[in-house]
């Protein structure tokens, strides 16, 4: 019996391993790619083993848009949006989950429609905002607009509404401020929809483009995919290069995955349970 259900399920395993190829495959090429030169990249046929040039590549990165210096412009810019990201969607959400008051239904269809509308509406009047406050070519620029993030609102809100009224009530009934219950009883049980949001807006950020490279106008203030986007011209390309860049770029998303990957899987699925 053992053996048969093992013969039936081949072909599953067969199907999820191509899935697996599939996926790790582009992350594998990038990895060889960075190690190579552009002539080896697009030598036929194509040499599926890593070179020598990871050192050379990674000198022509740093002297090319000087990576480390945008690594840490993207590293604190990220996570500093993330962290007040997170505590605003969650203090948001927990409002329209747990409290009754006048508009609320309104403001969380509101809500809902600017969800739907397109990032690329908001981008000149925030630009024009920027100016008149004189905060061009700033963190701040890049981190507090889209700080109360529509989509980690209504997530907040969907996992929050899990929570038991009658164990909120029992603490109000204990003498527990509105302040306690949410940092006490409220976050410990949200870990993970808050390690799910974290991901979204972390990656949300970090792959931001468009809005870093409107209001950054100075190379020492650029982001990595702006700094990228420059090694990209209309002469020469190094893509050893471009590949090395795409792959130290990468790595700070898969981390945070892998090391949050339990309460991420989690905390999605818990946005479908309501109380």
């Amino acid at each position: 019996m053992m053996r048969h259900n093992r013969i039936a399920g081949l072909p599953v395993h067969l199907v999820l391993l191509l899935a697996a190829l599939l996926s790790v495959g582009p992350f594998y090429w990038m990895f060889v790619g960075a190690t190579r030169t552009s002539g080896e990249i697009f030598s036929t046929p194509p040499n599926w083993l890593p070179g020598s040039n990871f050192g050379t590549n990674f000198a022509n990165l740093e002297a090319g848009i000087g990576f480390s210096g945008v690594l840490v412009n993207s590293l604190i810019i990220t996570t500093l949006y993330t962290i007040f990201s997170v505590i605003i969607c969650s203090m948001a959400g927990y409002a329209f989950a747990k409290f009754q008051f006048k508009g609320r239904n309104v403001l969380f269809f509101a809500l809902l429609v600017a969800i739907m509308i397109p990032y690329q509406v908001t981008l000149i009047p925030l630009f024009q905002l920027m100016a008149k406050w004189g905060w061009l070519n700033t963190y701040q620029a890049v981190i507090l607009p889209n700080l109360a993030h529509p989509f980690g609102i209504f997530l907040m809100r969907q996992n929050m509404q899990a929570i038991p009224n009658e164990l909120l009530e029992a603490a109000r009934v204990e003498g527990s401020g509105e302040w306690r219950i949410f940092t006490s009883i409220v976050l410990p049980v949200m870990r993970p929809a808050l390690a799910a949001l974290a991901i979204f807006m972390f990656m949300f950020q970090w792959n931001n483009f468009v809005w870093p490279l409107l209001v950054m106008n100075s190379s020492d203030m650029y982001t990595l995919p702006v700094a990228l986007s420059s090694l990209i011209g209309l002469s020469r390309i190094d893509y050893g290069q471009v590949m090395m860049g795409t792959l130290l770029s990468t790595l700070p998303i898969l981390v945070l995955f892998l090391f949050l990957q339990r309460q991420f899987v989690a905390g999605l699925l818990g946005g479908s349970v309501k109380g």
